[in-house]
């Protein structure tokens, strides 16, 4: 039996098994027949190589998407997403992971707005067994049996804590934060995430999703970009170039530093007024912790702007991973030693 966590997010999925993580923007092509599979020059293949046959359709994943498909599929709307994309991705990610016919069981996440709505509609895509094909990067098939065991859907934020407070083993190591009221930001591409742990006990008051993620700042710098160039640029085709600080459009180079820094400085002040408001009443919250690749992202601009105490943000981790390597530990919490009821493990 394998333990397998995947945070299915707007920007990027997630995975890990404990052992390897993997990292793909959600971002599906249709697969095309690639004439030529060699590196140019014998240099090393750029980028990851993902492409799978669900239900006997070819896909292009990530990276590979961007780079080769002639019609990619991106989305930030979340009926579309769970309904079109999150199987897909998900059994990318597991495929790529663990091998045929292995029982897994499966923790994910999804984002407190979203969470009642559609955990039992996102476990049920989720669940059961799975033929895929695996194709490398040289064109060979792999064919798979993905057979998904247990599915368990936590509210997207708290695979954060649990990654904090839990150990490999799935046991607490960190025993102060189970003790205390912790509030967490979660800042995503396409939302923002807000939650307090008052003693490990859910607050539905202090629980919030709103639409300040990464991507408005996103659609602020390329709608500068679609005035000065004509040109629409994806919003995942932005996140190698803000990071960059540049990016180079028909020739032409566009400065992006001052902008990136005017739009993630006003998009830190709205998520700390979301936080001001949102907690008005919970002044008692002991730690804040700031996670998500967004959280990362914003965490110079938003650290100064924050009231209480917030736990340090380490640049040395990627905090992208910080909810799929929580929802990894509950996995282990719940199933590790194969003897928890099943009644139990659902929760």
């Amino acid at each position: 039996m394998e333990i397998l966590g995947i945070d299915i997010g707007f920007g990027f999925t997630k995975a890990t098994d404990g052992r390897n993580s993997l990292i793909f923007k959600s971002v599906i092509g249709e697969a095309t027949d690639l004439q030529f599979h060699e590196p140019l020059y014998g240099g090393p293949v750029v980028g990851e190589h993902l492409q799978v046959e669900v239900d006997g359709k070819g896909y292009f994943i990530g990276e590979l998407a961007e780079r080769q498909s002639n019609v990619r599929f991106f989305t930030l709307d979340q009926a579309q997403f769970i309904s079109d994309f999150a199987r897909n991705l998900a059994l990318a990610a597991a495929a790529s992971m663990v091998k045929s016919h292995i029982p897994i069981n499966l923790v994910s996440g999804l984002p407190i707005g979203y969470y009642k709505q559609y955990k039992d509609e996102l476990a049920r895509l989720l669940q059961g067994k799975h033929d895929v094909v695996l194709v490398d990067a040289e064109g060979n098939r792999h064919q798979k049996t993905i057979n998904i065991n247990r599915v368990r859907i936590l509210p997207q934020p708290f695979g954060s804590l649990f990654n904090f407070m839990l150990n490999d083993q799935g046991e607490v190591g960190e025993r102060r934060l189970p003790k205390e009221k912790v509030g967490i930001i979660d800042v995503g591409f396409r939302t923002s995430d807000y939650t307090i742990s008052d003693r490990m006990r859910y607050s539905e008051r202090g629980s919030r999703t709103t639409d300040s993620g990464i991507a408005r700042a996103f659609n602020v710098i390329a709608k500068k970009l679609r005035e000065k160039s004509n040109v629409s640029v994806e919003l995942y085709r932005l996140y190698e170039a803000v990071e960059r600080g540049n990016i180079k459009i028909r020739g032409q180079e566009y400065d992006l530093k001052g902008l990136t820094e005017q739009v993630f400085g006003q998009l830190a002040s709205t998520v700390a007024s979301e936080v001001d408001r949102l907690w008005v009443d919970d002044w008692d919250i002991d730690t804040m912790i700031l996670t998500g690749g967004g959280g990362a992202v914003l965490a110079r601009h938003l650290q100064p702007l924050i009231k209480g105490h917030l736990m340090p943000v380490d640049a040395t981790r990627d905090a992208r991973l910080f909810n799929v390597q929580g929802y990894w530990k509950f996995g282990k919490h719940l199933w590790a030693r194969g003897v928890m009821e099943e009644e139990k493990a659902a929760g």
